[in-house]
């Protein structure tokens, strides 16, 4: 039921934010689950027949007011501490601290698909995401056309690809396995079909994968992505042996970026 989504979190970021929402929701429920309490019980003290008695004027007590109010008081309190710094802890632009130097993919937001550059690699894939179990992975992204958010559910995190800028997310998968991944942000027409696969894989997979995609024969050059870049709906996985230098620099440079501006500088909102 819940394969794929924050409640089955599949690497370090999606499991301390789903640790972050239930602790959320649970000092919401001392006030919350009282009151759901209270009007059962008044509305089985005061049913029809009972003979209860009504007595609306009666005296302020001093000990309740202080009640309602510091009960709630202190939980905005506490919520305010955890989150502000838990949410903090999970900055997307943050690093994973890993044994392990991070694999780095560039991720352009098309109408209506997502192209994935491995710059190390020199291959690129379109509308599939193959990564190493237990590397982190550093997501570089941008957009070709009109805003998009990038969310894998069961790694965590979201972060939107703009335009013109650069945006970062950094996730780890603590398991293999083939995870939901799609745009989150509506888009037009093709919005609904915009999704990947999300593929962690050992590293005999991540090889067999590179070595697929260089057997594509395919090179995505600027004409190869001018063509890529026609609006598609639902359209297929396709792999390139090969990807022009610095394409997505060159994407971001369609728009109007400025070269000089460090990525960190153009830190879009995110959501963890």
């Amino acid at each position: 039921m819940f394969k794929d989504s924050l409640f089955d979190p599949a690497g370090p970021v999606s499991a301390a934010t789903r640790d972050l929402f239930f602790d959320s929701v649970g000092l919401m429920l001392i006030v919350v689950a009282p009151v759901f309490l209270l009007v059962g019980f008044v509305l089985w003290r005061y049913r029809a027949g009972t003979g209860a008695a009504y007595k609306p004027h009666w005296a302020g007590s001093r000990a309740v007011e202080i009640g309602i109010w510091f009960m709630p008081v202190v939980i905005v309190v506490a919520l305010w501490f955890i989150v502000w710094n838990r949410t903090h802890a999970l900055d997307p632009y943050k690093p994973i601290a890993s044994g392990l130097p991070p694999l780095v993919v560039q991720a352009v937001a098309l109408d209506w698909q997502w192209l994935f550059i491995y710059p190390d690699e020199n291959v690129a894939a379109v509308n599939r995401l193959v990564f190493p179990v237990g590397r982190p992975l550093t997501i570089e992204l941008t957009s070709d056309t009109v805003m998009n958010s990038l969310s894998i559910p069961a790694l965590g995190g979201q972060i939107y690809a703009m335009a013109g800028m650069e945006t970062q997310l950094n996730l780890l998968a603590d398991r293999p396995g083939v995870y939901d991944g799609r745009n989150t942000m509506f888009s037009g027409d093709g919005f609904s079909a915009q999704t990947f696969a999300a593929e962690a894989v050992d590293v005999s997979g991540f090889q067999s994968f590179l070595a697929q995609a260089r057997a594509s024969g395919d090179a995505l050059d600027a004409a190869g992505f001018e063509t890529l870049s026609t609006p598609t709906i639902a359209g297929p996985v396709r792999l390139y042996s090969t990807v022009e230098p610095k394409l997505f620099h060159t994407i971001m440079a369609a728009h109007g970026s400025m070269p000089e501006m460090a990525p960190a500088a153009n830190h879009a909102e995110h959501a963890p």
